[in-house]
C-alpha cells in the first residue's frame, strides 16, 4: 500500500464520517483502547477528535487501505444510492491515480518555478477528499492540461453557423485572427463534444496559447487575461459537471456589478462582462479581465513555502474578509460563494487588496436588498434569491467562515492561535452592528452556536441522486455539523 491510498482512503473515510452517510457514524464505539470505528472487513480503526468541521478523524499512525474504505461505504449505502457509489468507486481510483501522478512530477514542476495558480493546484481542497478525480482523463491528458503539471498548450476553435443570440465577439486581443464568422474557443478536452453539435465546425488549425489556472476549465492568456471555457469533466463529485449551462455567465455578470455597488475599498471585483454562450453547454466563453499588481490565489497560501514568502499576510486577509462579508450579510443579505479558490490577494505596492471573481453561486436577499435602497439583479436561476436568513447563514458558514477563513487560518499557524484570531477578527467585525437583527443571526450562527453547519458534499455530488437527497443545488446541500472551532480560544 503506497503512502498516497492511505492518505487518501482516511481523508474519504472521513469525509464519508462526517457527513454520517448510511449512519456510518453508529459503527464508532469507545473502548479502553479509546474511541474508533468498525469497518466491513472487521477492523477497527481508532479515531482521535477532529480539529477542523466534524468531530473525529481517523488516527494519523493508522494506515488503511482504500478498498476496506470503499467496502465499508458498499455495506452501508441503500441499494438505491447503487449508481452514485460505483461513481464514487471511480472518483477515488482517479484520484488516488492523480496524486501518484502529481508525486511522480512535482519535483521537475517545481523547479520550473511555477505560477502562484501552479501551487495551488498542490493543495487538496479542504473538505472534499477526492478533489484530484477527473473521472474520464488519462494520464497524458492530465500531464498535458492538469494545473498541478503546469503544461502550457494551444486552443481549437469552432465556426458557429447561422445567428448565435446574444453572442459577443472575441476581444481583438483574444480572437486568433479576423472572420467573418462567429468563432468560439475550445478547450482541447471538449473538441470531441463540439463535433457533435449540429452547425459548428471545428477548426484544424489551433492557435492561442494558454496556461491552466487552478479552476482547470479557465486558463490564463497573460497576467491580466483568462478565459474561462467549458469542460466535458465533473470536479468535487458526479454532478458538478463543468460545462457551462445558458444563464450563467449572464448571472455571473449581474452578481459582479451588484458586488461592485456594494464593494469596500480593499476590495476589487474581477471584470467578468465580456462573454457568449451559443444555447449549448460546450460552446460559451467568458473573458475575466484582471487588475494591475501581483495576483496571489487565496487557496495558494497554503502552499509550501508561499507564506514564507508573502509574509504574515493571513491577518489582514481574514480582516479585510471578514469585514466585507459580515456588511454584506447584515445590510444587504448577500452571502458569497467565494471560497479559496475564488478569491485572490493583489499586492499594488504597499497595498493588499481581495480580488473576487465567479459570483455567479452567490445567495441573495430581494427584501434586504429593496430596504437598502439597491436594485434586485434579475437572476436566471432563482435560486440565487432567497429571502431567508438562515439560509445565508448556511452560506457564510459554509463558505465564507470554513474554507476561505478557517482552512487558511488553520493551515498557516497552530490551532490555539487560528481560533483566536479567526473569533477576535469576527467579532470585531460583528461588533459594529450591535443588536442589528442580521447581525445577531450571524453571531448566533458562529461565534455563540454549539455547533458549526457544514455541507455535504459527497452525498449530494455524487453519492445520491437529487431526486432522494432533496437537494436544490448540490452545492447548497447541507445536514452535517461540526464542533465550533471558534469557541477553542
Amino acid at each position: 500500500m503506497s503512502g498516497r491510498e492511505a492518505y487518501l482512503a482516511a481523508r474519504v473515510l472521513n469525509a464519508l464520517l462526517r457527513e454520517d452517510y448510511g449512519g456510518l457514524s453508529s459503527r464508532v464505539s469507545r473502548t479502553k483502547d479509546g474511541t474508533g470505528l468498525l469497518l466491513a472487513d472487521g477492523r477497527w480503526v481508532r479515531l482521535v477528535p477532529g480539529a477542523l468541521f466534524q468531530d473525529f478523524v481517523v488516527a494519523e499512525d493508522e494506515r488503511l487501505g482504500l478498498e476496506q474504505v470503499l467496502e465499508t461505504l458498499a455495506e452501508v449505502a441503500d441499494p438505491a444510492d447503487a449508481e452514485g457509489v460505483a461513481a464514487f468507486f471511480e472518483e477515488c481510483l482517479a484520484a488516488l491515480g492523480a496524486l501518484e501522478l502529481h508525486d511522480a512530477h512535482a519535483v521537475e514542476v517545481l523547479a520550473r518555478k511555477p505560477s502562484y495558480e501552479t501551487l495551488a493546484a498542490f493543495v487538496d481542497h479542504p473538505v472534499y477528499p477526492t478533489s484530484r478525480a477527473r473521472v474520464g482523463l488519462s494520464e497524458a491528458d492530465l500531464l498535458a492540461y492538469a494545473p498541478e503539471f503546469a503544461p502550457s498548450f494551444e486552443l481549437r476553435w469552432a465556426a458557429v453557423t447561422g445567428a448565435v443570440p446574444g453572442a459577443a465577439r472575441l476581444p481583438a486581443d483574444v480572437a486568433p485572427w479576423e472572420s467573418d464568422e462567429v468563432l468560439f474557443p475550445v478547450h482541447p478536452l471538449t473538441v470531441g463534444e463540439v463535433r457533435k453539435i449540429d452547425g459548428v465546425r471545428v477548426l484544424d488549425e489551433a492557435r492561442v496559447t494558454v496556461r491552466p489556472t487552478l479552476s482547470m476549465r479557465t486558463v490564463e492568456l497573460d497576467a491580466r487575461t483568462h478565459l474561462k471555457l467549458p469542460l466535458p469533466i465533473s470536479t468535487l463529485g458526479m454532478r458538478n459537471r463543468r460545462s457551462i449551462k445558458p444563464g450563467t455567465l449572464g448571472d455571473g455578470a449581474e452578481a459582479e456589478l451588484l458586488l461592485r455597488e456594494l464593494a469596500d475599498p480593499d476590495v476589487l471585483l474581477a471584470d467578468e462582462q465580456t462573454y457568449a454562450h451559443a444555447g449549448h453547454e460546450y460552446l460559451a466563453w467568458m473573458v475575466r479581465r484582471l487588475p494591475e499588481g501581483e495576483i496571489v490565489p487565496v487557496a495558494a497560501l497554503a502552499a509550501p513555502g508561499v507564506l514564507a514568502e508573502l509574509g504574515d499576510v493571513v491577518p489582514a486577509y481574514l480582516r479585510v474578509l471578514l469585514r466585507w462579508n459580515v456588511r454584506l450579510f447584515v445590510r444587504y443579505g448577500v452571502a458569497l460563494e467565494a471560497h479559496q479558490q475564488n478569491l485572490a490577494l493583489v499586492f499594488q505596492g504597499d497595498r493588499m487588496r481581495l480580488l473576487v471573481k465567479d459570483n455567479d453561486g452567490l445567495l441573495a436577499s430581494p427584501a434586504r436588498l429593496r430596504a437598502a435602497g439597491v436594485a434586485v439583479p434579475e437572476f436566471a436561476d432563482g435560486r440565487m434569491l432567497d429571502d431567508d436568513p438562515h439560509a445565508l447563514a448556511d452560506v457564510f458558514v459554509t463558505i465564507t467562515l470554513h474554507l476561505a477563513a478557517a482552512a487558511v487560518a488553520f493551515a498557516a499557524m497552530p490551532g490555539d492561535r487560528a481560533a483566536a484570531l479567526l473569533r477576535a477578527t469576527l467579532a470585531e467585525a460583528l461588533d459594529e452592528y450591535g443588536d442589528d437583527p442580521m447581525a445577531r443571526i450571524l453571531r448566533a450562527r458562529t461565534l455563540d452556536a454549539a455547533r458549526l453547519t457544514g455541507k455535504s458534499m459527497i452525498t449530494a455530488g455524487t453519492l445520491v441522486a437529487k431526486e432522494r437527497s432533496g437537494a436544490r443545488d448540490v452545492n447548497k446541500f447541507y445536514g452535517t455539523s461540526g464542533p465550533n472551532y471558534l469557541r477553542r480560544a
